[in-house]
């Protein structure tokens, strides 16, 4: 069940958030930090085995 709740918010982050994979995590600002930090949290318990 969590898995799934997960699964979906990475979709909803997939088409709201902005992508910041290209760019070096180190010369982004704060905020920028902080939602990929975010998107990535999201992406590995999505990804997880329960």
């Amino acid at each position: 069940m969590k898995r799934y709740f997960f699964q979906f918010l990475n979709k909803l982050n997939k088409a709201i958030l902005p992508k910041y994979g290209k760019q070096d995590p180190l010369k982004l600002k704060k905020y920028q930090q902080a939602i990929l930090a975010y998107r990535y949290f999201i992406l590995i318990r999505a990804l997880a085995d329960d």
